[in-house]
């Protein structure tokens, strides 16, 4: 049976990241994809969920990128092009090199635009209260910016529409300059 990729897209809110997985699922080289979204296992939550930005929260978000990942790596091994869009920065990456130590071929995207247009798309986006929301992608910006080796796998939105955007994306997937190795 052939597997199909893993494509993580990620970054902080407000540059993209779920309108362009949306695109480069539905216009995958493969016969077959699928677009998961992180979230979506959050909410799966029912009962004793902590907000995955709270410091208490890790092991809670551990276990959600790991069922996460378990699903995306069943959608692999069925030929599926699996597009990841949610935040999984460098520190929940343990868990997918060790997918790739399982011969999963895992592509690792991060979307970036300046601060200043990160906020002015994501400020009203939040169910979230506006000073809270403020907070939080400025957190967030902060943990994604500087990623020392990950820096070549960042794509820059802040000037891109989202075909632009998309375009790129498909031309790194095909390139293979996006995959997430094991020697760091």
């Amino acid at each position: 049976m052939m597997k199909g990729r893993m494509i993580i897209i990620t970054g902080t809110p407000g540059t993209g990241k779920s309108t362009t997985a949306s695109i480069v699922s539905k216009e995958s080289n493969l016969s077959k994809s699928v677009h998961m979204h992180t979230d979506d296992f959050y909410q799966y939550i029912q009962k004793g969920a902590i907000a995955p930005f709270l410091p208490e929260s890790q092991e809670q978000n551990t276990i959600v990128i790991e069922a996460f990942l378990e699903a995306a790596k069943r959608f692999a091994r069925g030929g599926f092009d699996v597009i990841i869009d949610g935040i999984v920065g460098p520190w929940f990456l343990e868990p997918w090199i060790k997918a790739i130590q399982d011969n999963y071929e895992v592509h690792y995207i991060i979307l970036r635009a300046t601060k200043e247009e990160t906020m002015r798309r994501a400020i009203n986006r939040s169910k979230l209260d506006e000073e809270t929301n403020i907070e939080l992608v400025e957190i967030m910006w902060e943990q994604f910016n500087n990623l020392d080796h990950y820096e070549s796998h960042v794509i820059d939105t802040t000037n891109q529409s989202i075909e632009q955007s998309a375009s790129t994306i498909k031309a790194v997937i095909e390139n293979k300059s996006s995959l997430l190795t094991i020697a760091i």
